[in-house]
């Protein structure tokens, strides 16, 4: 049988915090960070991966100095990561979802890009061989 000591005060439920301390996570995406998923769903692969040895002999060369990531590191973390999902998926890396959530993204925004680009995938017409 179960045993209450009413000798101590209840716990009432837990205080609301004021709409002053509270800060609630985003559950949305600018329209610039829109732009770098949708641009994303271009860049392949290989657009993760370090320059390879031909463009390093290309800037050795003629001396370029390009850089493709994006200067926002933010920015660069959001558009990695939607790379990955629009080629793989749901089955990104670890890497890239750390990567995405030390940047300041929350939960709710990456549920919200897996799903839309998971979408996106699923519209996107099949090319047929025949």
């Amino acid at each position: 049988m179960a045993f209450l000591d009413f000798s101590q005060p209840m716990a009432g439920p837990a205080p609301v915090a004021s709409t002053a301390q509270a800060v609630a996570a985003p559950t949305d995406f600018t329209p610039q960070e829109w732009q770098i998923v949708a641009l994303a769903r271009t860049d392949g692969l290989r657009s993760l991966q370090g320059p390879g040895r031909f463009v390093r002999l290309r800037r050795w060369i003629f001396g370029e100095d390009t850089n493709l990531a994006l200067a926002s590191e933010r920015l660069e973390a959001l558009r990695r990561l939607a790379v990955e999902a629009w080629h793989r998926g749901y089955a990104v890396s670890l890497s890239a979802l750390a990567a995405f959530r030390a940047a300041g993204f929350s939960t709710a925004q990456l549920e919200l890009l897996l799903a839309t680009i998971s979408a996106g995938r699923h519209a996107r017409p099949r090319r047929s061989f025949a």
